[in-house]
């Protein structure tokens, strides 16, 4: 029972908190990088699969001469992927005849990766625009050049260096975000603009939004991680006045996150702290309580953890908007899944036209939308990343982070090139 026992006014082992060794909430592996400047970076998410190991495996069939003629197939038996190949075999000019079935094909492989249908239809438009009116040639006859081929799309990328880019354009042009993804230049920023004699700084707010169960607690922890080893102070403000648990939850992370401090090592104290009120009250109430007292106490930075609630209930999205309008936050970031696919379009476009709609009522503010997106359980969806495509498109806002893992340091950051790299594989 001992082992069990985590009341408040037990006794502390330096290196453990009750029966849990501290390294159990660090993976040293996952740890970020320092810079020469000496900021802590989180590590960038890479795809693990080598997407030219496919390109290869078409190279060699292309390339085998010495086949057996029985084991040709026919085009008649490669279905409709021989009469799709047949019309850009050689050198033409293609047409949106010819490209039709060719963007059918990598509609269906894109909402195969999770990219919601209506985001897959962009991107096909957009590989269909710069496609359309050029001559294309290199195709050898599909009666050969495909045997072992499982997807066609694969083929068509492999094949020919052409479409492979107009399509890894298209998917580029909507991940690049419109915003800079540098959140710590935006709070050092901040931090560091010139203040009066009279004024006193305020500290740098994110609230965390999004839909129950996504880890927005546990993943705001890792952001607060990540802000410690940059030797900021952090006070996590207990919104989420509704659902049992939430409180005593942030209480916990703030604990192991005091003892951890900075670099893991256990000088952590003082460094983040709890601000909760407990169950009931006022999210925007606490809200503003925990930014004027982080003003009144030195803190950088304040995070606000707020209770999920789904994109449909107006009552509850109206409660999330004033609070936004209230404490007007610098960054608003919506917590998603990487699980949802087109679930994700409606559950980011709803929140962010919700709270441009109604964070304006009140008259204390303007309409505030969504700044940005922290992708959860990105670690367990492998190559199937489309919920990146679809949530960026929603908004025109950048994707900051995503979370692959249980531990404090499992938080990547997301490079374009390396979702572009999933996406394509198959």
């Amino acid at each position: 029972m001992a082992s069990l026992d985590f009341s408040s006014d037990k006794p502390r082992d330096v290196g453990s908190i009750g029966s849990l060794d501290l390294h159990a909430l660090v993976d040293e592996t996952s740890l970020g990088i320092r810079t020469k400047d000496g900021l802590y970076e989180v590590k960038d998410w890479e795809f693990g699969q080598v997407a030219n190991e496919a390109d290869d495996a078409v190279s060699q069939a292309l390339n085998t001469t010495n086949r057996p003629p029985a084991e040709k197939p026919s085009a008649t038996s490669l279905g409709g992927l021989g009469s799709v190949l047949a019309r850009l075999t050689g050198s033409k000019v293609l047409t949106q005849e010819d490209l039709r079935p060719v963007l059918e094909d990598m509609k269906q492989h894109l909402m195969k990766k999770n990219v919601a249908k209506e985001i897959a239809e962009k991107i096909c438009e957009g590989v269909e625009e710069s496609l359309v009116g050029k001559r294309v040639g290199g195709f050898q006859s599909a009666s050969h050049a495909f045997i072992g081929v499982r997807h066609y799309l694969m083929a068509l990328i492999a094949t020919n260096a052409t479409v492979r880019q107009a399509l890894s354009t298209s998917i580029t042009r909507i991940l690049t975000p419109k915003t800079s993804t540098d959140l710590l230049l935006s709070i050092r920023s901040k931090l560091s603009s010139p203040l009066s004699s009279t004024q006193l700084r305020l500290p740098y707010t994110i609230a965390f939004v999004g839909v129950n169960g996504v880890g927005k607690s546990t993943n705001l922890s890792k952001v607060c991680f990540w802000l410690i080893q940059n030797g900021l102070r952090v006070l996590i403000a207990a919104c989420d006045t509704f659902r049992s648990g939430a409180v005593e939850q942030l209480r916990v992370h703030v604990r192991n996150l005091s003892m951890l401090g900075i670099n893991g090592a256990t000088d952590g104290k003082g460094r983040v702290e709890l601000y909760e009120r407990g169950y009931g009250k006022d999210a925007a109430g606490i809200a503003k309580e925990a930014i004027a007292f982080a003003r009144d106490n030195d803190f950088d930075i304040v995070l606000i953890d707020t209770a999920g609630r789904m994109q449909d209930n107006e009552p509850l999205m109206r409660a999330l908007a004033k609070l936004v309008s209230v404490n007007n936050p610098d960054k608003i970031i919506f917590v998603g899944e990487a699980l949802v696919g087109n679930e994700a379009v409606d559950q980011l476009s709803k929140f962010d036209r919700a709270l441009r709609d109604f964070s304006g009522l009140s008259g204390i503010g303007k309409g505030r939308g969504v700044d940005g997106m922290l992708v959860t359980k990105w670690d367990i969806v492998d190559d199937k990343v489309g919920a990146a495509l679809s949530m960026t498109y929603v908004t025109g806002q950048p994707i900051l982070f995503v979370g692959t893992g249980q531990t404090y340091t499992d938080l990547r950051q997301l490079r374009v090139a390396n979702v572009v790299q999933a996406i394509l594989s198959d």
